[in-house]
């Protein structure tokens, strides 16, 4: 559900824009909004997780998302939308930050946690995906409003549930301290860098404004480095990026994110204002990319990981995903679904499907009992980091570039087109990256990454 609500709003983002009078500067913010607290306090949670157990913070998490569902659906203004979604954000940090730490910690047979991490990878994945769909029947058939409405019975059922499924857990670091302040400073700099790379778009790259708040973001990302090297419980331990295969899957992980993040908002425009699709029909277009999401990460990924080892897995899957991006690049004014999109997502499901268990098994290869909250929130965290800045970068690139194909004469469509296919390239450039850093930095384990 906290996965899904991230994308249920990019089908539904012209019917906010027209309801509430969003400018299309600020469009962007109803995503931002919620993906900023998400990234930015994720770190803190999964400490709190492993500090004061991490059912009771599970369950603080879950409620706080589902009461600001509630205050989405309800929302008539502008302010009051983005301040919900703020706190939706927030809700979902606190409660996603621990689930993988329980996963990892509750399964101890390594088959048994293999299958496990494969289904969570799963929820993770194609929860993005499947909220287009979700979105887009929802937001055509009853109203926007939904699309935030239906947490409420959802998350009202998720927390009978865990309280009577999930046992309870004790503090395991009771002499450790919170760094909420480190905390701060993080969330603070990912909220001005994205802010300043979005309004890049209509300020410029050289402007006062961007360049100011692009220097407080520098700013504060540095004081948070210091303060975690200094702080005698640091909210980021470094000693957890001096494994290898730990710091090289999270570095992979983010740039990956922040190139296939671009499918899920650039293809629904490309989609609806080109393509003339309804939002239904966007929604049915993403569709092939959950099953084989949903194919790869719970029936194919365990086997082949075991087989030939999560290095390897990801290898592969990151070809596939670059692919992907790069045959959306090549997407037409003229085109049509089943030329121009419906390739890409076939290889971009074989992709996102074999790599995210590859990842989360890499990323969590280190943790211990007393440190799975963290590595869990760490996790998390750079994804969120990467679909934030991922999706700045891109959509600005992708405006800007609409822009001056529109000052040159061009139509609105080939403009629009022009601009997505830049976006796509760039996004490809990404996940060629992330393959670089895989293959240089990540290397095959002695024993399977999702071993105990």
């Amino acid at each position: 559900m906290m996965i899904l609500d991230g994308t249920i709003v990019n089908v539904a983002l012209p019917a906010i824009q027209e309801s509430l009078g969003l400018s299309s500067s600020n469009l962007g913010w109803v995503v931002n909004a919620y993906l900023i607290p998400f990234g930015g306090l994720l770190l803190l949670s999964g400490r709190l997780g492993d500090l004061f157990g991490r059912k009771g913070v599970f369950l603080t998490g879950v409620t706080i998302f589902t009461a600001a569902s509630l205050a989405c659906g309800l929302a008539s203004n502008t302010a009051t939308l983005l301040t919900a979604r703020f706190a939706q954000g927030a809700g979902a940090a606190i409660a996603s930050s621990v689930t993988l730490g329980m996963v990892v910690t509750m399964y101890t047979d390594s088959r048994q946690r293999a299958k496990a991490i494969g289904v969570y990878s799963f929820v993770q994945s194609a929860g993005g995906t499947l909220g287009l769909l979700f979105g887009g029947v929802l937001a055509q058939t009853i109203g926007w409003h939904w699309i935030f409405l239906v947490n409420l019975p959802i998350g009202i059922l998720t927390v009978i549930a865990a309280s009577r499924v999930l046992r309870t857990d004790t503090a395991t670091r009771d002499d450790r301290a919170v760094d909420g302040f480190g905390a701060a400073l993080i969330t603070l700099s990912m909220m001005a860098g994205v802010y300043a790379i979005a309004e890049t778009s209509r300020y410029g790259f050289g402007s006062i404004r961007t360049t100011g708040v692009g220097l407080m973001a520098i700013g504060l990302l540095v004081c948070f480095v210091i303060r975690q090297a200094k702080v005698r419980d640091p909210l980021l331990p470094f000693r957890m990026f001096a494994i290898r295969n730990v710091s090289g899957a999270l570095a992979t992980h983010t740039l990956m994110i922040a190139g296939i993040f671009s499918f899920q908002f650039l293809a629904v425009l490309y989609m609806q204002n080109v393509l003339g699709f309804d939002q239904v029909r966007t929604g049915l277009g993403v569709v092939p990319v959950s099953v084989l999401i949903g194919a790869m990460s719970l029936l194919v990924a365990p086997r082949l990981i075991a087989r030939f080892t999560g290095r390897v897995v990801l290898l592969v899957a990151l070809a596939s995903i670059a692919a992907g991006l790069a045959t959306l690049s090549r997407i037409s004014a003229a085109g049509t679904y089943l030329t121009d999109v419906f390739p890409a997502t076939l290889l971009l499901g074989v992709g996102f499907g074999l790599a995210m268990p590859a990842l989360a098994g890499l990323a969590m290869s280190a943790a211990t009992p007393q440190d799975s909250g963290l590595a869990s929130g760490m996790f998390n965290t750079v994804q969120q980091i990467g679909s934030s800045l991922g999706l700045a970068i891109l959509s600005t690139l992708a405006a800007s570039h609409t822009d001056a194909l529109r000052a040159r004469g061009a139509t609105s469509v080939a403009a629009l087109t022009g601009g997505y296919q830049l976006a796509f390239g760039v996004a490809a450039c990404f996940v060629v990256v992330a393959w670089i850093v895989a293959a240089t930095v990540i290397r095959t384990p002695r024993v399977s990454p999702v071993a105990p």
